[in-house]
């Protein structure tokens, strides 16, 4: 078997539910995938279904309510106290806003070492201080930007350093959380460069979680999109951008701005609102608001079926003859 084509990491029918036992939330329902080593997935949905839970359940930093999460084969879930401390070096996120991520009171430097010290990878100050130095060049900054506060850096500097932060543990997958979503855009492609970038170099697993599908489109091998907790549909990117199968994936696309106005797409409407948590729809959760939705919707939560050529998708009329 070809080493690149194993998963790193797999997420089986994984659940996060929030609030009270007998009316829960349902942040994330059953979902499953497989992200394989050096690949970057994509996750993609509208605010509120249920990406950053995932994130944040992949690397322990949620408990699941029900599932698993595996790296290397080892579920996480199972791990004690100790030996998850010594694998946090290895899974590693960036968060979404690089104006909180960053304690306002340390110095750059300070807070790049801390993270070497606590998990062992720098010998005395002189090799911290090098380590330090590699890390912000590595990012695009100077070494003496080590002895700056955080406020001192534009917002495009601090999610670099915030990479940077995420990179000093050596780690071999990063989920990287909205990382474009708090900084302007004319400074966007500049960390999604540098996230293409540091990712080549050094072979990098990466979950990209993301509402900006131009960038997904790019920095992504393959996407998944979802939907109120759940997965509508999993493909490569490219075909998944040149013909989504899911009604839902449709519509996202067919709303998603166009940068070349002679591109048409086919608008499919959305009626109504994205429905609660708490009392999600019975049978497929987008039957709704699908403007596709037969009777048989409603009866069975549709299985995220194999399509065939990597493609997979979660809708009842891909099965009706």
């Amino acid at each position: 078997m070809n080493l690149a084509d194993t998963p790193l990491i797999e997420v089986r029918h994984l659940k996060r539910y929030f609030g009270s036992t007998d009316r829960p939330v349902r942040a994330v329902d059953d979902v499953s995938f497989a992200i394989r080593r050096g690949e970057t997935l994509g996750l993609v949905g509208e605010s509120g279904s249920g990406k950053s839970t995932i994130g944040r359940a992949v690397l322990r930093l949620l408990d699941c309510t029900a599932g698993k999460v595996l790296y290397r084969g080892d579920d996480i879930g199972k791990l004690s106290s100790e030996r998850m401390r010594k694998l946090r070096s290895k899974l590693q996120i960036i968060f979404q806003d690089p104006y909180a991520s960053l304690n306002p009171k340390m110095r750059i430097g300070a807070t790049l070492g801390e993270a070497l010290s606590t998990h062992g990878l720098a010998r005395g100050p002189g090799e911290r201080e090098r380590r330090i130095a590699e890390l912000l060049e590595l990012v695009g900054l100077r070494a003496e930007h080590a002895r700056r506060f955080p406020h001192e850096f534009s917002g495009g500097q601090r999610q670099r350093i915030g990479v940077a932060r995420a990179l000093a543990v050596e780690p071999e997958f990063i989920v990287a959380d909205e990382p474009l979503s708090a900084l302007d855009v004319s400074i966007q492609s500049q960390v999604i460069n540098l996230l293409a970038d540091v990712r080549e170099r050094l072979s990098l697993t990466m979950l990209f979680i993301s509402h900006d599908l131009d960038v997904v489109e790019y920095l992504c091998d393959r996407v998944a999109v979802l939907y109120l907790g759940h997965v509508m549909e999993i493909a490569p990117t490219a075909e998944l951008f040149a013909r989504p199968l899911h009604p839902y994936t449709q519509a996202l696309l067919a709303a998603s701005p166009k940068p070349d106005p002679l591109v048409q797409s086919v608008a499919v409407p959305l009626k109504g609102d994205i429905p609660s948590p708490v009392a999600p729809p019975s049978g497929c959760v987008f039957r709704t608001r699908c403007p596709k939705a037969i009777e048989p919707c409603a009866q069975a939560v549709p299985p995220l079926a194999d399509r065939g050529g990597g493609r997979f998708s979660a809708c009842i009329l891909e099965a009706t003859p």
